[in-house]
């Protein structure tokens, strides 16, 4: 998974107000110790004061730091909030630091949180920590996982084993711990200095028959710092081999170990779904002020078009205007978090709380975010819980946005789910004309309740004249030889039809040869296609790059770009094809006819059923219409090239959407439709069966959740199902052990 690693959480400042007194006795006790650490304590308390949860206190123990820039940084650091102290202490290494610095802690601490002074958390970390625990009560420590950077710059995402931790630490630093457990297991206890100290004591706690929650959302970022800054490779040998005999004494005396509660996991049974968070949950509050508050429901935050649409309109609002909560439903590795996270609060929720307190964590972000909008975008959850937060909370507005309908799915798809709540809904919009009119005359809609809004490309990164054809070709490694290219610039999956795809190639190379398809993109489907082009001996004739990040450099080499999809809202390379000038043959499916217009491309009748999407049989007449559409663009492609960016320009720019979708979510917000509360104060009554709803609703897909938690799982986390000690036994490990392979194989999967 590709991550930006500069986007780390304690890059600005972005503090929250809140109306409760930040004085109130703290539940959570951030630890941390503290030597020479004024190069980057800066960006450890940023992260820190831009938590969403307000009930900390952070005991910073500076360990004999020795020098006067050490010093003036704590001093600095300290008048930064009430909620901070600052103690000093004699020399004598992290460990000692912070069970030093458990004991200055206020005693109505209930968790203790240890962060070293160069580590960050993500700004949400704190309240995910403690909503997990408190849903988990008898679990004692939660922990995340890791982003590493800085030095070296890689993923830590290891499944909990117990068993594995005792031959090898797994777990992190930065976690959250019971108090009670913590003293249970006699803190830290360990004198050497920065060895080991972490993993003696998650190995007491084990011994205790202890167990933790692993939450799997990339929380935490562990500064891998250079040799020469690091303490441990300062540390003695005389030391290690102390702290590592004392490690050993504790595994010996471990008899029986429990397992993690570790996300995601699909284990809901038709449980009663509560109201609310358990009691002792505290609810702190925003404080109140003019911003529009809004709710967001996404699946996920993948690479994909409606992923692009809901990152666009996030980053284009006006943070002095608008505040952005995010909920995520789907398990998912989520690489555009980081990105999202920029600009909103994101809780990943398969990644941290069972799904039948979901309901309930929703309805504690509404009340705690003074939440006055609510926005859902593809989210099946967000469907199924929608009927239920109006009858809750009638005054608050609900909009959704359909991408398109998909008639293999539930015979509609999202648009189905949309249409069943349309009473609560004060507007549902779409990507194109095509899908409002099928809302309208197909679902019943009322017309007034149903728009268009076109989801827009940025004209600024999309721009030919930025771009250096040759140098691009180089690159790429292409030698297109006079050849046209073609570019293909998707998924490969069914609903793209790459077979057909092979089926126009082959014909088109009977009428002229001087042709090159660049296909750009990776998907199930892309090593049969691949042995196919072979059969079809259209090895001159294809290239196959895989997934390529930055799309704009493929529109940059071609001459036409080709949609042969059989199920499109409206397609977002069609959109950045003519921004880069490059004309668009597209099958004639969704709004696609509403962007490619024929002064910028042709439009290719789609003859193929949608449930018939797994047939790769195509007819003539379904292949033939897109060889002429290709033979008449090269034969006039001049002429086509004049007209394309101009069609962006004039109304199909990302600036342009967010303009239209200010003024929806303002008039939205501030003008309720009053309609839509009335019918939210009748459903009141019956929010005992809109919860019932919600029940069948994760029945319904138990199936497809547990799917996608097991693909999460075996995805991210390595060596997940068998203990550490079957690796490094089995006989094809000792003979790579040998060669020298093993250790080269293990880093690399563990880079992945």
């Amino acid at each position: 998974m590709k991550i930006d690693y500069q986007l780390t959480p304690g890059r600005k400042m972005k503090k929250q107000e809140w109306e409760t007194d930040q004085l109130k006795e703290p539940v959570i006790s951030i630890i941390t110790p503290y030597y020479n650490g004024e190069k980057y304590i800066d960006e450890t308390a940023k992260s820190i004061l831009n938590q969403t949860f307000p009930f900390w206190e952070w005991v910073i123990v500076d360990d004999a730091s020795t020098t006067k820039e050490a010093q003036a940084k704590l001093q600095e650091i300290e008048q930064l909030d009430k909620r901070i102290h600052v103690f000093h202490k004699e020399n004598g290494g992290p460990a000692v630091a912070r069970d030093y610095g458990v004991k200055q802690a206020n005693q109505t601490s209930e968790f203790l949180c240890f962060l070293d002074a160069d580590d960050l958390i993500c700004n949400t970390y704190l309240e995910c920590a403690y909503i997990t625990l408190k849903t988990n009560p008898k679990a004692s420590w939660t922990y995340t996982d890791t982003i590493n950077f800085d030095g070296r710059e890689f993923l830590w995402r290891k499944w909990y084993s117990p068993t594995k931790e005792m031959e090898e630490n797994l777990l992190v630093m930065t976690s959250l711990v019971r108090r009670k457990d913590f003293v249970e297991a006699g803190g830290f206890a360990i004198q050497e200095k920065t060895v080991y100290e972490d993993w003696c004591l998650w190995l007491k706690l084990i011994q205790l028959q202890k167990y933790p929650v692993h939450m799997t959302f990339l929380g935490t970022w562990y500064r891998q710092k250079a040799p020469e800054e690091s303490e441990l490779a300062r540390t003695n040998v005389h030391n290690k081999t102390k702290a590592l005999a004392y490690k050993d004494q504790i595994v010996q005396q471990i008899h029986e170990a429990k397992e993690a509660v570790q996300f995601p996991k699909a284990d809901f049974n038709w449980d009663r779904i509560p109201d609310d968070l358990p009691q002792d949950v505290l609810m702190p509050k925003r404080k109140k002020d003019e911003k529009i508050k809004i709710l967001m429901f996404f699946p996920w935050m993948v690479v994909g078009g409606a992923d692009k649409f809901n990152l666009d309109l996030i980053k284009g609002l006006d943070p002095a205007k608008y505040e952005v909560t995010i909920v995520t439903t789907e398990p998912s590795n989520n690489p555009w978090r980081l990105q999202f996270e920029q600009y909103a609060s994101v809780y990943e929720l398969p990644a941290f709380l069972e799904q039948k307190y979901w309901l309930a964590f929703v309805s504690y972000l509404i009340q705690k975010n003074q939440i006055n909008l609510i926005f859902n975008s593809n989210s099946k959850f967000g469907y199924a819980v929608l009927p239920y937060l109006k009858a809750r909370y009638p005054e608050i507005p609900m909009l959704d946005y359909v991408h398109m309908e998909e008639w293999y799915n539930r015979n509609g798809g999202f648009s189905r789910d949309s249409s069943a709540i349309a009473e609560v809904l004060d507007k549902t919009y779409v990507c194109n004309q095509n899908s409002e009119k099928i809302l309208v005359h197909h679902f019943e809609r009322k017309p007034q309740e149903v728009e268009t809004v076109y989801i827009g490309v940025d004209e600024k990164k999309f721009d030919p004249a930025k771009y250096d054809k040759t140098k691009i070709l180089e690159e790429l490694q292409i030698q297109p030889n006079g050849k046209k290219i073609i570019g293909y610039i998707c998924r490969i999956t069914e609903q793209k039809r790459p077979h057909l795809l092979l089926q126009i190639a082959k014909e088109l190379k009977k009428k002229r040869d001087d042709f090159l398809v660049v296909v750009a993109g990776d998907g199930a489907l892309l090593p049969a296609i691949r042995e196919e082009a072979k059969r079809f001996h259209l090895e001159d004739n294809m290239v196959f790059l895989g997934n390529i990040k930055q799309t704009e450099k493929i529109y940059a080499i071609c001459d036409m770009t080709l949609n042969c999809s059989i199920k499109e809202g409206l397609a977002l390379t069609a959109y950045e094809s003519l921004a880069m000038g490059v004309p668009v043959i597209s099958s004639d499916v969704g709004g696609q006819k509403e962007l490619i217009t024929q002064e910028v491309g042709i439009i290719v009748p789609c003859l193929q059923k949608e449930k018939d999407i797994y047939d790769i049989v195509y007819s003539e007449k379904e292949v033939q219409p897109y060889v002429k559409g290709i033979l008449h663009i090269m034969d006039h492609l001049d002429q086509y090239k004049k007209q394309c960016r101009n069609k962006i320009l004039n109304g199909f720019t990302i600036d342009q959407m967010i303009q239209k979708m200010n003024r929806i979510l303002q008039e939205t917000a501030e003008h309720p439709n009053a309609e839509k509360i009335e019918n939210g104060k009748r459903l009141e009554p019956m929010q005992n069966l809109l919860k019932e709803l919600v029940v069948k609703n994760f029945a319904t897909f138990q199936g497809e959740y547990e799917w996608s938690s097991n693909q999460f799982l075996k995805e991210n986390l390595w060596d997940m199902k068998k203990p550490m000690s079957w690796y490094i036994k089995h006989p094809i490990v000792v003979v790579l052990q040998k060669l020298g392979v093993y250790e080269f194989c293990k880093k690399l999967i563990e880079k992945k």
